[in-house]
């Protein structure tokens, strides 16, 4: 987890889009790539995040890279066997929390931004598929060069993220070993009580820094 966590700083930057009609009709790598050097300067420029600043990250995370990210199929993902123990209300308030979970690890990462480089691979799709992977790969100096592949689906014209490989490790299924230990343990409502207490604790820590 805390080797994931080192790199969302990239993945937030390489997918952060924001949602308008100028991303309608593009293709995913074009929409992954055309955004990464704006978002990039963003981050650069803005002293308070290189500080830090956890809020002003999280203002970037959610105009930036939530309306490019498709939740609900990320925690199915996630939660896998044991969503459909799930009520449609459990189902909603899951979703939530591993939004909001993701949200806060994304913004820590984006304050570790140290001058990664982003090295996109050929795209290799056909016209008509609507399920891709865009690859990169993220190198910084002194560190061995990290691939981070990216799961996008087509939704009417638009594409939305709903997975992402880290050196060939899945995001997404990576929580799902502790998800079912905490469904055994606690049902679906002990999964959600985690889910709350662990985003309640990036808050503190989040408050402790201001």
């Amino acid at each position: 987890m805390k080797r994931i966590s080192t790199v969302l700083a990239a993945l937030a930057l390489s997918v952060g889009v924001q949602f308008s009609a100028f991303a309608e009709g593009m293709a995913p790598d074009a929409l992954v790539k055309g955004v990464t050097d704006d978002v990039i300067t963003i981050v650069r420029q803005d002293k308070a995040i290189q500080s830090g600043d956890t809020r002003k990250a999280v203002e970037l995370v959610e105009t930036k890279v939530i309306p490019y990210f498709d939740f609900a199929h990320m925690t199915r993902l996630a939660v896998g066997k044991d969503w459909k123990q799930a009520s449609p209300e459990q189902k909603t308030v899951l979703t939530q929390e591993f939004k909001s979970l993701l949200v806060r690890t994304y913004s820590n990462a984006l304050t570790q931004y140290r001058n990664q480089q982003i090295d996109f691979k050929p795209f290799k799709a056909k016209p008509e598929d609507t399920d891709v992977v865009v690859r990169t790969e993220v190198r910084q100096p002194g560190a061995k060069p990290v691939q981070i592949d990216y799961a996008l689906d087509k939704q009417g014209d638009a594409w939305k993220v709903y997975d992402v490989m880290v050196a060939g490790v899945s995001l997404v299924t990576n929580y799902r070993d502790s998800f079912g230990q905490e469904v055994r343990a606690g049902g679906i409502d002990g999964l959600i009580k985690s889910l709350k207490d662990k985003n309640k604790q990036l808050d503190t820590t989040a408050s402790a820094k201001k």
